[in-house]
């Protein structure tokens, strides 16, 4: 069983950067994939980024050179550092530890 904690949401200006962390407590955290996905009222979940347990990273075209993921074994989290904000990013984001482990999300607001 894997429990998942985000913190790091709020808003942003345009242009900002923000960096989401995923505490997960429990067992199997490092040998599996963990990933971000974000949810905007009306429209499907979203792949953000993905870290295999091997720390290999795939992006959407959406966010890729903005977005950075990255994971920290020793500490059961996973971050996600986003850059050149826009307000299409606005969403809620949610982490995910594989196969079926969701944070509760947190919101990212991007506005002037």
């Amino acid at each position: 069983q894997v429990q998942l904690v985000e913190s790091g949401g709020g808003l942003v200006q345009p242009g900002g950067s923000l960096r989401l962390s995923c505490a997960a407590s429990g067992r199997g955290f490092s040998s599996n994939g963990a990933g971000w996905y974000r949810r905007v009222p009306g429209k499907q979940r979203e792949l953000v980024a993905l870290v295999t347990s091997g720390g290999s990273t795939i992006y959407p075209d959406s966010v890729k050179d903005r977005f950075t993921i990255s994971r920290d074994n020793a500490k059961n989290t996973v971050y996600l550092q986003m850059t050149s904000l826009k307000p299409e990013d606005t969403a809620i984001y949610y982490c995910n530890v594989q196969p079926y482990y969701w944070g509760q999300g947190t919101q990212v607001t991007v506005s002037s």
